[in-house]
């Protein structure tokens, strides 16, 4: 999606990007119920009911309500940072030293013809110092900070957020009463066995997007021509823990009798992690968790398409 060239110090890489992420959206279009046809949504104008051509079409940033100052086409070319083929590395730094929540979008950085040597001498680099490039890069019309790092046997480069555009948590008043709210010793100690007892090793392909794969479900039941008969789902509502002990202590008991089930170890043994450490009790399932959908006749499969 992009060619140019890295840079650090008198060194340049010619490099390419190639988005490091396919998110798997399920896309939608809207139809008339009666025929099925294709909506499409028509730019109308409010005041004289009058459909606007494209070129009429100017931007404005709103001061005030229904008060606009409008930017010319020609004033943003003016303004916008110049265009390059560049990704030029400002610092070096340590990857702890940043905040997870600065980082956006991750992109993969592979050599260009001619760049094989030279990338790979970045990438070994930074690997043996431990070190993550913070630079500049312009991406579509916009000037983006950008941290790059070794991953693999490629460097993986995430756009980042500015310092600015992050919401401090001093700013929101709820967290008021948690900062004030003074902790019990003995609840804080069961609250720990708690999170230790069911702490594993992350793996993220354990995780699924349950809700995208339902749906891909009741697609191919559709169009297979399986009649669907829905059935009210049922949704569990939290509930208000006056006695936080009790709750505590009941969801470590829970959590021991499935691990006993499971024939998996319970607890944890001078601080290591327990092996095969069960999974979360129901209790801290999402609640908006759904009911699936009763059936008249067996689903036949067919692959569904979908549209990223």
């Amino acid at each position: 999606m992009w060619m140019g060239t890295l840079t650090f110090g008198l060194v340049s890489v010619p490099v390419k990007l190639y988005s490091a992420v396919s998110h798997r959206n399920v896309n939608f279009h809207q139809l008339h119920r009666a025929d099925h046809a294709r909506i499409y949504n028509k730019r109308i104008c409010p005041v004289d009911e009058q459909e606007v051509p494209f070129e009429d079409i100017v931007k404005g940033y709103e001061i005030a309500p229904e008060r606009y100052v409008v930017i010319e086409p020609e004033e943003f070319s003016a303004i916008e940072p110049a265009f390059t083929r560049t990704i030029d590395i400002e610092d070096f730094v340590q990857f702890e030293d940043i905040d997870p929540i600065y980082f956006d979008q991750p992109y993969i950085v592979v050599p260009n013809k001619g760049g094989a040597r030279s990338y790979r001498l970045l990438l070994e680099s930074m690997r043996d110092t431990g070190k993550v490039a913070i630079a500049r890069v312009v991406l579509r019309s916009r000037e983006r900070l950008v941290a790059i790092r070794p991953r693999g046997e490629s460097l993986l480069m995430t756009t980042m957020n500015f310092a600015d555009e992050i919401v401090s948590p001093q700013a929101l008043r709820e967290l008021e009463d948690a900062e004030n709210t003074p902790m019990a010793e003995k609840e804080l100690s069961v609250a720990r066995r708690l999170v230790e007892s069911i702490s594993e090793s992350f793996d993220i392909t354990k995780y699924h997007d349950t809700y995208r794969e339902a749906l891909l479900e009741l697609i191919d039941r559709k169009a297979s021509g399986e009649d669907i008969v829905v059935e009210p789902s049922v949704q569990r509502e939290p509930t208000a823990t006056p006695d936080l002990m009790g709750a505590l202590e009941a969801s470590l008991e829970e959590v021991r009798k499935r691990q006993g089930a499971s024939g998996a170890p319970v607890g944890k043994k001078n601080g290591a992690k327990t092996n095969g450490a069960a999974k979360k009790p129901s209790m801290a399932k999402s609640s908006a968790a759904k009911k699936p959908a009763a059936v008249k006749k067996p689903a036949t499969k067919k692959p569904a398409k979908t549209k990223s």
